[in-house]
C-alpha cells in the first residue's frame, strides 16, 4: 500500500470552494476572512487531518515555519504576495519530503516579550524554519532551544546556524554590471543596509561592481540607512530633495523601493527610463506600477524553499556553525532600463 498523501491548504480550498489565500489567512489567524469562514476552514482542517490537526505521530511529520506578523501585513498586498508565495513554496517542499509545514505566526507583542507561539508546546515537531527578518533577541531565543533550525531569507551573523538566502551579493553585482554594460556610469544605490543582511549584501554587490568597473562611489547618490520600512517613502523623498545633479541610473535593494523611487521621480518631473533608469531585486510585481516594467533580479523562491527543507531535514540542521546556502537569482531584463 502506498504512503498516504499529505493534505495541503489547496485541498482544503478545493473542498470549501474558496481561495488558497482565504485558507492561509484563516489558519494563520489573520484579518481578511470572516469568523464563519475561519471556523469552516479550521473544521475542514481537523476533518482532513491537515498539518498540526493531523494525528500525532511523534513529531516527525511537523515542521514549524515561524513567520513574523509584520512581513505578512495584509494591507501591503504586493509584499504580502511575495512572502505568501514563499510560504506556499515551503508547504509544497515539506509535502515532497513527507512532512507538514505548520505555519506559525509571530505577532509583535510575542516577539517583543520573547514569548514562543503555542505550537512550540501544543504539537510535536521535528525542526524550525525561522522565516524573514526577526528581532535578533527573538532569533536567539529559538536558537537556544537547540532544536534543528534553519533561518530563511535573512539571518544574524552572531547566531551560527544554517541559513538559506538568495545570493544577494552576486545578484546585486550582476544587476549593476548590466547597468554599466548599458552605458551608465553615475549609478546610485537605495537600500537600508542597517535593517537586514540581505540589503547589506546587496550594497556590497553594488560596491563591488562599481569598483571593478573603476567608477567612484558618490555618497550623495546613496541612501543606505532607514528608521524602518514604514518610513521608506518619506526617507527616499527627503534623500531626493538633496540631490543637485542626477545620476543616470539607480540600483534599488528591492523592487518595492524601486517602484516608490519611480513614483517620487515622476513627482519631480523625471521619467523612467527616459531620464533615469532603475533596476531592482526580488521580481516583485506591483499592482500599481503604472506601466513600469522593472528590470530586476528574480529571487528563485521555489529553489530556496527546497533548499531550506533539505537542509532542515539533514544532519546539518543541528550544527552550531554558520552554514550559508545561497541560491543564485536570475537577471530579468525589462523596460525600466535603457542605454545611456
Amino acid at each position: 500500500m502506498g504512503r498516504k498523501k499529505k493534505v495541503s491548504m489547496q485541498n482544503i480550498a478545493d473542498k470549501l470552494q474558496i481561495s488558497k489565500n482565504a485558507v492561509s489567512l484563516a489558519l494563520m489567524g489573520k484579518k481578511g476572512v470572516s469568523e464563519e469562514v475561519r471556523n469552516l476552514v479550521q473544521q475542514a482542517a481537523r476533518e482532513m487531518g491537515y498539518g498540526p490537526y493531523a494525528p500525532k505521530t511523534g513529531g516527525n511529520a511537523n515542521l514549524l515555519v515561524v513567520v513574523p506578523e509584520r512581513i505578512m501585513s495584509y494591507q501591503d498586498n504586493d509584499h504580502f504576495q511575495f512572502f505568501h508565495d514563499m510560504i506556499w513554496g515551503l508547504e509544497k517542499s515539506a509535502r515532497k519530503q513527507g512532512c507538514n509545514a505548520v505555519i506559525t505566526p509571530l505577532d509583535q507583542e510575542m516577539e517583543a516579550s520573547l514569548t514562543l507561539p503555542g505550537q512550540f508546546v501544543d504539537i510535536p515537531y521535528r525542526g524550525v524554519i525561522l522565516f524573514g527578518i526577526t528581532n535578533r533577541n527573538y532569533a536567539r531565543l529559538i536558537w537556544e532551544l537547540n532544536t534543528p533550525l534553519v533561518m530563511m531569507d535573512s539571518y544574524h551573523r552572531d547566531l551560527p546556524c544554517p541559513a538559506v538566502t538568495s545570493a544577494n551579493l552576486d545578484g546585486a553585482a550582476e544587476a549593476v554590471a548590466y547597468l554599466i554594460e548599458r552605458g551608465h556610469r553615475e549609478i546610485g544605490f537605495i537600500g537600508p543596509t542597517n535593517l537586514s543582511t540581505s540589503h547589506e549584501e546587496r550594497w556590497f554587490g553594488y560596491e563591488q561592481a562599481m569598483l571593478k568597473a573603476g567608477f567612484p562611489l558618490r555618497p550623495e547618490f546613496c541612501l543606505t540607512t532607514s528608521h524602518g520600512y514604514d518610513y521608506t517613502s518619506r526617507e527616499i523623498a527627503a534623500f531626493l530633495d538633496h540631490i543637485q545633479e542626477w545620476p543616470s541610473a539607480f540600483f534599488c535593494a528591492n523592487d518595492r523601493m524601486g517602484y516608490l523611487l519611480a513614483g517620487l521621480l515622476k513627482e519631480r518631473g523625471l521619467r523612467v527610463p527616459e531620464d533615469i533608469s532603475i533596476a531592482g531585486f526580488d521580481d516583485l510585481h506591483y499592482f500599481s506600477d503604472e506601466g513600469l516594467n522593472m528590470t530586476t533580479m528574480r529571487v528563485e523562491k521555489e529553489r530556496m524553499c527546497d533548499a531550506a527543507m533539505a537542509l532542515l531535514l539533514s544532519d546539518l540542521s543541528r550544527v552550531r556553525e554558520a552554514l550559508h546556502w545561497q541560491v543564485q537569482p536570475t537577471l530579468v531584463v525589462r523596460g525600466s532600463v535603457q542605454p545611456k
